[in-house]
């Protein structure tokens, strides 16, 4: 296979993959009675921590208004909370409450344990290498979903305007 194509068929499985786990999102935010957004949102917390809202703004790419709705949609579906900051009491922290370990992660595992399974025929060098790619995917990704909302919203406006 030629160099280019190659790169084609990367992009193809890339997309293929990044489809499925839109699909794949999409049903488990249904069978949680939640949106796909808030899910993936969710799920950021659920991996970096207890985010303030403009961390997880820039962490999913979202405006920091529309995290206002998210965090209050995952607050009333009982899974995320609002809490103060301790090292800074003007900041409030989201972060997750335990239905996620009853609800949402036994929900998970079954990908969890697939990947899992994936991933052990890799060695250690190829690991790397995969986890080197996947984090300078989402770095870009969450870049250019940034960058298209920031178009759409200047677009928008300016329809607004006349």
């Amino acid at each position: 296979m030629s160099r280019d194509e190659l790169m084609a068929a990367l992009e193809s499985a890339m997309r293929a993959v990044s489809g499925q786990g839109v699909l794949y999102s999409q049903a488990l935010a249904d069978r949680l009675g939640i949106n796909s957004t808030d899910l993936e949102c969710l799920d950021i917390i659920i991996l970096q921590g207890p985010l303030t809202a403009g961390d997880l703004a820039r962490a999913s790419g979202l405006t920091t208004g529309a995290i206002t709705g998210v965090v209050d949609r995952l607050a009333a579906a009982g899974f995320a909370t609002r809490e103060p900051d301790r090292a800074d009491r003007r900041k409030v922290l989201v972060g997750v409450l335990p239905a996620v370990e009853r609800k949402v992660l036994p929900l998970a595992r079954q990908m969890q344990e697939g990947m899992a399974a994936l991933l052990s025929r890799y060695d250690d060098a190829q690991l790397s290498l995969l986890l080197d790619f996947l984090t300078r995917a989402h770095e870009g990704a969450v870049g250019v979903t940034a960058a298209l909302r920031a178009e759409t919203s200047a677009s928008r406006k300016k329809i607004a305007a006349g």
